[in-house]
């Protein structure tokens, strides 16, 4: 059985050190930016997440790309 997976949508998300909790545990927030394009390559995105990351008040910790597909049955 032959399946495609069909591109439908990419997003990029910078994970954001903000700081430390009563515990010293760190916290995060994440910054997502939508609507990326699916044929972006990764070191593109990655030079442009550390750039967004460089113009924030917050440390960059992490970059991730979510891609979500539509799988269908050739």
């Amino acid at each position: 059985m032959a399946v495609n997976a069909i591109p439908l949508t990419a997003r990029l998300q910078l994970r954001l050190n903000t700081g430390l909790d009563a515990n010293f545990n760190p916290i995060y927030r994440t910054r997502t930016f939508s609507n990326i394009k699916t044929s972006a390559d990764n070191e593109n995105l990655f030079a442009l997440a550390e750039e967004i990351g460089g113009l924030q008040l917050h440390t960059l910790d992490a970059v991730r790309r979510v891609d979500e597909y539509e799988l269908e049955l050739v």
